[in-house]
């Protein structure tokens, strides 16, 4: 089984890291030198890196890594990332140390979005900036319906499976989540948790399905509650999931 590491970088960034048997891959490394060091403190090699999306906090290591190890380069399709040399799509299948990872489109955030996700005893999702802890990523490129497909493809998954994402947003997640469900018991101890742990300078990460079902807005957009919060922001009267989404979403945006 792999051990799974966060290194963290810039002021907010995790660029989590799978061992096994001394192979060493990393999840959308945006800056090389933490990397670099990790990997010297430790006297391993990278083996591969996986790239969920294009935004330069994701993909601003890779050229350098690459001159350092020559290591494989796993991210979407389109030609547009620099260093990629194997490009992925949904439906895809690639392994890692053993382990197979199936490749879902999950654009909303970014157009060219993809998300890894390997069915194992415990699954892992690496989901880059498309479902947080408590959120989802801002639409800069794509709708809220594709965001609302996309986060559908998660929301299915079993239970147990640890979601990686990569940003420490889970705090300002849950203070707004607040905002759309203040009855909700199950996120209330959740946020005073993460208010703990957070003093405490611990990371929140990685959630799980079945928790995000239960405290993530953008989740929980059938929810009554949530639908009437998005209404009354709005003063629209807002029904489809997709469109609840989009409100809530643009709720976030201005909090």
């Amino acid at each position: 089984m792999f051990e799974i590491f966060p290194i963290r970088a810039f002021s907010d960034n995790y660029i989590w890291t799978l061992l096994k048997d001394n192979e060493v891959t990393v999840v959308d490394p945006g800056d090389p030198e933490p990397v670099r060091s990790f990997l010297e403190e430790r006297g391993l090699t990278l083996n591969s890196i996986l790239i969920t999306h294009h935004h330069y906090d994701h993909t601003g290591g890779i050229q350098s890594l690459v001159e350092s190890y020559n290591c494989e380069v796993y991210g979407p399709k389109g030609g547009h990332i620099e260093g990629i040399n194997t490009s992925l799509t949904e439906g895809d299948v690639i392994e890692i140390s053993g382990i197979e990872f199936s490749i879902f489109s999950t654009p909303g955030h970014t157009l060219d979005h993809i998300s890894y996700f390997a069915d194992i005893d415990v699954p892992l999702l690496f989901c880059g900036d498309t479902l947080f802890s408590g959120g989802c990523g801002r639409l800069f490129e794509g709708t809220p319906e594709q965001m609302f497909n996309s986060l559908n493809k998660f929301s299915v998954l079993p239970s147990n499976t640890q979601v990686f994402c990569t940003h420490e947003y889970t705090e300002s997640n849950l203070t707004f989540a607040i905002e759309v469900e203040p009855d909700n018991k199950d996120l209330n101890e959740r946020l005073n948790e993460v208010r703990e742990m957070r003093r405490e300078d611990k990371i929140t990460l990685p959630s799980t399905i079945s928790t995000e079902l239960k405290i993530n807005p953008f989740l929980r957009c059938h929810r009554e509650e949530v639908i009437e919060a998005a209404q009354n922001y709005s003063q629209t009267a807002v029904s489809k999931d997709e469109e609840v989404l989009g409100v809530i979403r643009n709720w976030k945006d201005n909090f």
